[in-house]
């Protein structure tokens, strides 16, 4: 009887870190990160410390934001456009979409002027996608991004 072998596995090709590594790896994530659900609910709740920054263009801001985010966008960020934050806060940024890389160059460039802070991952459109409330001209629960019909 000829021997069975196993097939290859893409997932493991490169082998999984050991536990207490990938626990760092993932702690080190959470500390730059937020989804829209703790954030929302963190909202809701009034819990102090937290300042929603939406980092897109004014017209973007006035279309739709998080209720209560500031609109800094990323490209003006400065020491002079800052200088009314708090230092001891939390800023959570946030862009588009995943697809955006606005919000992560927003953090650097917020971390880089002493700033704490976390990302939004998914942006507006995964705040919308989750069913959360938004403030602009936009209807609620409209996508951020409506769907293509096929080709």
């Amino acid at each position: 009887m000829p021997p069975v072998s196993t097939p290859f596995s893409f997932v493991l090709e490169t082998p999984p870190a050991p536990p207490e590594e990938a626990r760092r790896h993932f702690l080190a994530k959470l500390s730059v990160e937020t989804d829209s659900a703790d954030l929302h609910l963190d909202l809701e709740r009034g819990k102090p410390g937290i300042v929603v920054v939406d980092v897109r263009s004014p017209e973007a801001y006035a279309e739709r934001h998080i209720p209560g985010a500031l609109n800094l966008p990323a490209r003006t960020l400065s020491e002079s456009t800052t200088a009314h934050l708090n230092k001891q806060d939390v800023l959570i940024t946030y862009c588009w979409s995943p697809g955006c890389n606005g919000s992560t160059k927003a953090a650097a460039r917020l971390s880089a002027l002493g700033f704490r802070v976390k990302e939004l991952i998914g942006g507006i459109e995964y705040w919308v996608k989750e069913g959360f409330p938004t403030q602009g001209t936009a209807p609620q629960g409209q996508a951020v991004y409506p769907e293509r019909p096929p080709r």
